[in-house]
C-alpha cells in the first residue's frame, strides 16, 4: 500500500508498489506534494499508464540495442539502421539515461549534423531516435518522448528530369552485354534494381506477356544475397511485357542461360547481381555514353524514363502507380506531377473541341465589316 512518513524532520518520504510489485520511495519537502504524487502515482496504475521513475534511467546505447534486436528487418535495412546509431546517435545521445534526454538535445543534434550531412541523411538520424523514444514511451519507461517541435532541414525537391529513349538506348549499347537487357528491363517495364536483379524465369509469362514481381534480390552488406519480399505491399504486382522486352529476354537467357535459383541476370561467374557493385557499372557505362546522371543517380532513372512513357501516352495517375508499385496515387503525384501536361492547354482543348464544334454548327458565321 501507498504511504506517507515524515523523513529527517523537515521532509517527507511517498512510498508505493510498482504494479509488477516493486516497492519505490521518493522524498518531498512539502507533505502536500507527497500527497498529490501518490494521488497520480494510483491513478496512472489503475488506468496503465503508469510510468517507473527508475525506468528511464537506461541509457539511450543499452536500450536502442535492445529495440534494435527486436525489430522485423531486412539485413539491409539492419545495416544501416546499425550505421546511423553507431556513427550519429551513440555519440551524441548514446551515454545519456533516456529520462535525461530534452528536446534541446534534438535540436543540438540536429543542427549539429546539418552542418555537415546532407538534409535526407540528418531526417533519416531523428526519425530513428523518435522511434526508439516512441517504443520507450510505449514500454512505460518514459512518460513522452523528447522528441517534439523539433525543426528539421528541408529536403529540397529535384525535378525529376527523365532520360531520352535515346540515352537509354545509348546506355544500353554501352554497357557490358550481360546487363543490356537489364537495362532494357528497367526502362521497360519500370522495375527497381532488386526486382529486376531478383527476376527469375518462372515470373516472366513470355506467352501472356506479363512479369510477376513479388520478390527483390537483397544484397546485404554481410552475407550472401537472398530472394526476400518486395520493397512494400504495393510492390507485388503484375507489370505487362513490351515486345522489346520480351525479344531481349530471351536472347538474353539463350546467350547466358539461368543462374541459381533461376535467377535471369548473374555476373561473369554466375553469381547474384549485388547492388553496390552493378551501380558502379552503371554509371561507368553512363560516362562512356555521354549520358548525364544526377548526383547519386542510378538505375532508378530507368524506372524515371519508364514512367515518362507512360505518362506520354495518356496513362492516368492510377495506372502509372501501379505499374510502379507506389504505395498511393499521391506518391506518384508528388514524384512525377510535372510530367503530365499542363492543365491550361487541356483547358484550351477541351474547350475549343466541344464548345467550338458546337457554336459552329448551330451558329452561322458572321460577316465581319468594318463598323464596331
Amino acid at each position: 500500500m501507498a504511504s506517507i512518513e515524515r523523513w529527517q524532520e523537515d521532509r517527507w518520504r511517498a512510498r508505493w508498489r510498482t504494479p509488477d510489485g516493486r516497492q519505490r520511495s521518493r522524498v518531498f519537502s512539502r507533505k502536500a506534494d507527497a500527497v498529490r504524487f501518490l494521488t497520480k502515482v494510483e491513478a496512472d496504475k489503475l488506468t496503465g499508464m503508469y510510468v517507473d521513475p527508475q525506468a528511464g534511467r537506461v541509457t539511450f546505447r543499452e536500450y536502442a540495442e535492445d529495440w534494435r534486436s527486436r525489430q522485423l528487418w531486412r539485413e539491409s535495412s539492419m545495416d544501416r539502421v546499425e550505421s546511423l546509431l553507431r556513427n550519429h546517435l551513440y555519440p551524441a545521445l548514446g551515454n545519456m539515461p533516456l529520462n535525461a534526454v530534452r528536446p534541446s538535445d534534438l535540436d543540438r543534434l540536429v543542427k549539429g549534423l546539418s552542418e555537415k550531412l546532407a538534409p535526407s541523411t540528418v531526417i533519416g538520424v531523428y526519425r530513428l531516435a523518435a522511434s526508439v523514444f516512441k517504443a520507450a514511451v510505449r514500454d512505460r519507461i518514459l512518460g513522452t518522448s523528447p522528441c517534439v517541435d523539433v525543426r528539421l532541414p528541408t529536403k529540397p525537391q529535384r525535378e525529376v528530369v527523365p532520360l531520352t529513349p535515346e540515352q537509354v538506348a545509348a546506355l544500353a549499347a554501352t554497357i557490358p552485354d550481360r546487363y543490356r537487357a537489364l537495362v532494357v528491363v528497367g526502362a521497360g517495364c519500370g522495375l527497381r534494381l532488386g526486382e529486376a536483379t531478383g527476376l527469375t524465369v518462372d515470373r516472366v509469362d513470355f506467352l501472356r506477356r506479363t512479369v510477376k514481381v513479388d520478390r527483390q534480390l537483397v544484397t546485404p552488406g554481410r552475407g550472401e544475397p537472398w530472394l526476400g519480399p518486395p520493397k512494400r505491399p504495393a510492390s507485388n504486382r503484375v507489370v505487362p511485357l513490351p515486345s522489346v522486352v520480351a525479344d531481349e529476354l530471351a536472347a538474353h537467357l539463350h546467350r547466358c542461360g539461368q543462374g541459381p535459383e533461376g535467377l535471369i541476370f548473374t555476373t561473369a561467374r554466375g553469381l547474384p547481381v549485388r547492388r553496390t557493385s552493378f551501380g558502379g557499372t552503371f554509371r561507368q557505362a553512363a560516362t562512356r555514353a555521354g549520358v548525364p546522371l544526377p548526383e547519386r543517380g542510378g538505375f532508378h532513372e530507368l524506372r524515371h524514363h519508364y514512367a515518362s512513357l507512360l505518362i506520354a501516352s495518356g496513362c492516368s495517375v492510377v495506372v502509372v502507380q501501379k505499374r510502379l508499385g507506389h504505395a498511393s496515387a499521391q506518391e506518384t503525384l508528388n514524384t512525377y506531377s510535372h510530367l503530365w501536361p499542363d492543365d491550361d492547354q487541356r483547358t484550351i482543348e477541351a474547350v475549343d473541341e466541344v464548345l467550338g464544334t458546337v457554336l459552329s454548327s448551330l451558329i452561322p458565321p458572321r460577316e465581319v465589316t468594318g463598323e464596331a
